[in-house]
């Protein structure tokens, strides 16, 4: 890399043109993204709602979750080029979508091909597009990041209404998904590709990037380059796969609560906000601070838990109770997908970019944890649902109590926050 150029932090660019089809490759990672959806939120609302299946959605989240890491190290090696990685990805979340139509999401075909395959191929996809996207839009990667994943949570919505409006045709449904999302990832496959490495958009200059002040006061550089023992070793890597763990469990636990209480359009509603805000959360982010607006995106998780609550406890009084139901699915979902994008930007923040993909994937395979959380929660609402989402609230409330106290790793203990 004896061409590169190096910023006061010692990070390298590579200044190179930016390729006319740069948005695209964004638009077609976000389709990809979208096609995933079902097979987490619309399997959690639709299918898990016996101990078996939420059994076999959490088994799906800890196969989802653990395949993304060794999916992002094939690729940045060489050793897994991203066509392959998503022609597989596309065959196996097909399948496990196709799967979960024909068995009912029960049984061993939907352990092997909904959530053991079906996992793998949504780890593939998830992973792969992130990666691509945050690193052909180095400049902004958190906000595009943001953008792509909140796909993956409103991507689900039209199998949700469509399930909401004609019951009866929940498996006619997910088989016309299942097309749909081999034929996206497939296109995606064709057309996604990596950039050059350490590439930088040649119309922004890195080195005045890097020292923008309004950015740095918002958004601070890490103090060096990490790399993922180092970051391993640090108390902040444990601390955010902590949050992670939280926030992923009652996230998911909201989409099962809020199915049962029948009401379709609230469930949409939770699934849609908890995709679309992602993207305002980051936004919100670039000028308020990160870890400001992480505390309060948990805050809003916390608050809709004990609105849920109302809604589950006064369900005999159905004005109070459709009204604390909605709203409940309105915070809820507002604080319910918004801290990935944030924790995957402040896992750059706090140990650089040119690592923070494989540091990221190992915070977000904490994501596998939360899946069994989410069903421990889930079963324990079969007998008593007020207490567990009472005991959601508080596994929301600590990460926002936690998160503004979020330091960079490197810095003296003796620097104020």
């Amino acid at each position: 890399m004896e061409n590169a150029i190096r910023d006061w932090r010692g990070r390298r660019y590579r200044p190179g043109p930016v390729p006319a089809d740069r948005m695209r490759l964004f638009w077609l990672a976000l389709a990809a993204m979208a096609a995933i959806g079902p097979l987490q939120y619309g399997y959690a609302a639709l299918l898990a709602r016996e101990p078996g299946g939420l059994t076999l959605l959490a088994v799906w989240i800890a196969c989802q979750a653990a395949g993304a890491l060794p999916a992002l190290r094939l690729v940045r090696r060489g050793r897994l080029s991203v066509r392959a990685g998503l022609a597989t990805g596309a065959l196996l979340s097909g399948v496990g979508l196709a799967t979960a139509a024909l068995s009912g999401g029960l049984g061993p075909p939907a352990l092997v091909g909904y959530a053991l395959l079906g996992g793998l191929g949504g780890g593939l996809v998830y992973g792969i597009c992130g990666e691509v996207v945050s690193l052909w839009f180095p400049e902004r990667p958190a906000a595009r990041v943001g953008l792509i994943t909140g796909a993956f949570g409103y991507g689900a919505v039209p199998l949700l209404l469509w399930a909401g409006i004609a019951p009866g045709a929940t498996t006619a449904a997910f088989l016309v998904t299942a097309a749909l999302a081999t034929a996206v990832i497939a296109v995606a496959a064709v057309h996604l590709r990596l950039p050059p490495p350490l590439w930088w958009p040649d119309d922004v200059d890195p080195r005045t990037h890097a020292l923008d002040a309004a950015r740095l006061r918002t958004a601070p550089e890490s103090v060096r380059q990490f790399g993922l023992a180092q970051a391993m070793r640090t108390r902040t890597m444990p601390t955010l796969a902590l949050l992670l763990t939280c926030a992923g469990a009652v996230s998911v636990f909201d989409v099962i609560v809020v199915a049962g209480t029948g009401s379709w359009g609230a469930v949409a509603l939770l699934v849609a906000l908890n995709g679309a805000g992602r993207s305002v959360a980051v936004r919100a982010s670039e000028l308020f601070g990160r870890r400001r607006v992480l505390a309060a995106v948990f805050g809003s998780l916390a608050f809709g838990q004990v609105l849920l609550a109302v809604a589950v406890e006064n369900a005999a009084e159905n004005a109070a109770a459709a009204a604390a139901l909605w709203l409940g699915a309105v915070a809820a979902g507002l604080g319910g997908g918004a801290f990935y994008p944030l924790l995957a930007g402040l896992v750059r923040e706090f140990f650089g970019a040119e690592r923070g993909g494989d540091i990221h994937a190992v915070v977000y395979s904490a994501k596998a944890v939360a899946g069994v959380v989410a069903v421990v929660l889930a079963l324990t609402a079969l007998t008593a649902p007020v207490g567990a989402l009472l005991a959601a609230a508080a596994l929301a409330a600590l990460p926002a109590l936690a998160a503004p106290r979020l330091r960079l790793p490197g810095l003296p203990a003796t620097i104020p926050l």
